[in-house]
C-alpha cells in the first residue's frame, strides 16, 4: 500500500541530517557589521571648488572570522551635514577579531566644506558622521557588501 504522503518524510528526513552537518556553518549565520572609527583626517590639496581630504579609518572586525576587502565607499558629515564624499578600491586583510586601518581620499566642495567648517568654528568641538559600505571578497558564507555607521566628536582646536 502507497503512502499518501509520497516521498515527502524521506525528503524532510534527508535535509535534517545536511542541516545538522552543517551545523553552525550553515546558511544564515550572519556576520555583524564592523565598528569603524576616523582615526586622522588631513588636507591633502585645496582647489577653487573642491577640497581633497585624506583620512584613516580604522575597522574593527569583531567576527570571528576573516574579511578581506577590496573596496568601500563613505560619507562624512559634519553637525549634520554633508560634508564630504569617497570612494576607494582598497584590498586590505583584516583579521578575525582584529583591526586594520583604511586609507582613503575623501572630496569635498566649497559649498559642503564652507557649510561644515564655518559652523564647527564657531563652535570648540563638532560632532561627525561616517555612513558607507565596505565591499567584500567573498564567498557562500560572507556578504559581499557591509553596511556601516559611526558617529563622534572631534576638536579643530590643537590638544
Amino acid at each position: 500500500m502507497r503512502s499518501r504522503f509520497g516521498c515527502w518524510p524521506a525528503v524532510v528526513f534527508s535535509l535534517c541530517i545536511t542541516m545538522s552537518f552543517l551545523g553552525c556553518a550553515g546558511p544564515g549565520k550572519r556576520l555583524e557589521s564592523p565598528r569603524i572609527a576616523l582615526a586622522h583626517i588631513e588636507v591633502q590639496e585645496s582647489k577653487i571648488f573642491e577640497t581633497i581630504l585624506q583620512i584613516q579609518l580604522r575597522v574593527f572586525n569583531t567576527n570571528p572570522v576573516p574579511l578581506d576587502v577590496n573596496g568601500l565607499d563613505c560619507d562624512l558629515e559634519l553637525n549634520g551635514k554633508r560634508f564630504a564624499q569617497g570612494v576607494s578600491d582598497v584590498a586590505i586583510h583584516i583579521p578575525a577579531q582584529g583591526t586594520a586601518v583604511i586609507p582613503m581620499t575623501v572630496y569635498s566642495s566649497l559649498v559642503d566644506m564652507a557649510r561644515g567648517l564655518l559652523k564647527a568654528q564657531a563652535e570648540e568641538r563638532f560632532h561627525y558622521k561616517i555612513k558607507g559600505r565596505l565591499r567584500l571578497e567573498g564567498g557562500f558564507m560572507v556578504p559581499s557588501v557591509m553596511p556601516f555607521t559611526s558617529e563622534g566628536e572631534m576638536s579643530l582646536q590643537a590638544p
